[in-house]
């Protein structure tokens, strides 16, 4: 055998020698992983959680990772460029919306939320709490008591009671938003648990029973993430979705119930009060259409060790965008991703001051006319003007993501906002000047 030979044949032998450690190395890897898997899935089991157990530090000691991500839910003061997890003053950051909530209790306080894990102090402990009587139906996204309060009372009596009834049991242990509000305490499924979803759904003909996993990963968020408001006396908690999910369908909603949240003490017009429809917003996009899930963002899954698990510490994507968007975005570097975020919210809020100064100057001329006079049925045009504009910019306003869950839908609301604040400046300018004219007839 020829010394080159020798040599060749060494070194194929090295190669399958060091590919076979290899191959030994990965499959001891991957056992350790399964084993680490199986411990964890053992670890599940350690105690018995009852259907009525709302405390999620029980619920950590059979997940301690998903509870350890949990618990970052209450860390806050971070900025992202529209929101974050700082409570900064909302009204002082856009004084237009003391103007476009006067009447309503928002216009007391508006805070930029702190995360989950303070949905329910920060909700007790704000002025339209603390200053204004309000229904215990807040306590349906407000409070993580709430499948418990549900087992010792019905849910009609519990929208129809006053909320500061509850305001001392509820200061003791002060749960935000816990593991029962979303999983089964069974077989950790993903479920439903507010009636108000639960309505809205069976009107559309759907059982969320059916849903896909997917699906569920959205719905449990729509729970909370969606507009609503307190119907009748006994406050019951109504998303406006009988016609669909779009503005235009929850628009009409609200026009044939004849329904206003408050009158406008400036220009006396019945008014909507829109509360963060992100779950409606988001079903008119492109992520919605592809089947993208609301927690694909804000809850990404990751790896502890070798399980996969969706990381409960919910967030913006903004401070997570390795694993919120560029698992799918592939190619795209953070920085590049960041920017085409802040571009889409910047452009949002730059339409949004442009249909606030729209209706600033329509809020201006209804309340010029009613100063000198003007009958209150020739200005009815310009307050259901108002009304129709003032509740899609809100619609927009009170989303939370400034238009990034359907960048094309939140621009088109706001160009029609503008337009109809528009119209009832012309309305009312109308108005004074007829009944003005009228009034130097009758005085020749």
């Amino acid at each position: 055998m020829t010394r080159n030979r020798k040599l060749l044949l060494v070194a194929v032998l090295l190669l399958f020698t060091a590919a076979g450690v290899g191959v030994g190395l990965l499959l001891t890897n991957i056992q350790q992983r399964i084993a680490e898997g199986e411990r964890l899935r053992l670890a599940a089991r350690i105690v018995p959680i009852g259907e009525l157990e709302v405390d999620p530090a029980v619920w950590g000691i059979n997940f301690p990772y998903q509870y350890d991500s949990w618990l970052r839910t209450r860390e806050y003061g971070v900025r992202t460029p529209h929101g974050g997890s700082e409570p900064f003053d909302k009204l002082e950051a856009n004084p237009f919306r003391r103007m476009a909530w006067a009447g309503f209790p928002f216009e007391l306080e508006f805070n930029e939320d702190r995360g989950h894990y303070f949905a329910q102090t920060d909700q007790r402990e704000t002025l339209r709490i603390t200053e204004r009587i309000q229904p215990g139906s807040c306590l349906n996204c407000h409070s993580g008591e709430f499948t418990l309060l549900l087992s010792e009372m019905s849910w009609d009596e519990l929208n129809r009671t006053p909320y500061n009834y509850f305001r001392d049991r509820l200061a003791v242990r002060s749960f935000g938003v816990v593991c029962a509000d979303c999983h089964d305490p069974n077989t950790m499924e993903l479920r439903i648990t507010r009636p108000a979803l639960e309505n809205a759904l069976v009107q559309q003909g759907i059982d969320w029973r059916q849903a896909s996993r997917q699906e569920m990963r959205s719905l449990v968020c729509a729970q909370c993430h969606s507009e609503y408001y307190f119907l009748g006396a006994g406050n019951t908690l109504v998303f406006p979705w009988s016609r669909g999910l779009g503005l235009e369908a929850i628009e009409e909603h609200y026009d044939t119930y004849g329904f206003a949240d408050f009158t406008h003490t400036l220009t006396q017009a019945p008014m909507i009060k829109v509360q963060h429809p992100e779950y409606e917003l988001f079903s008119t996009s492109v992520h919605y259409a592809a089947g993208v899930a609301c927690a694909d963002c804000h809850m990404p899954f990751t790896r502890v060790g070798g399980v996969k698990i969706s990381d409960h510490w919910t967030r913006s994507p903004l401070l997570n965008i390795n694993s919120s968007c560029l698992t799918c975005h592939a190619g795209v570097s953070e920085a590049e991703m960041l920017r085409r975020v802040v571009t889409i919210q910047g452009r949002t809020k730059e339409m949004l001051g442009v249909t606030e100064g729209a209706l600033t100057d329509a809020i201006n001329a209804i309340m010029s006319a009613m100063e000198a006079g003007v009958p209150d049925a020739a200005l009815a045009e310009a307050r259901q003007l108002h009304r129709a504009s003032q509740l899609r910019w809100d619609f927009i306003d009170a989303e939370n993501s400034k238009g990034f869950h359907s960048p094309q839908e939140a621009v088109r609301i706001l160009g029609h906002a503008t337009d109809l604040a528009r119209q009832a400046q012309l309305s009312a300018t109308l108005a004074l000047t007829a009944h003005q004219t009228e009034a130097a007839r009758a005085g020749e």
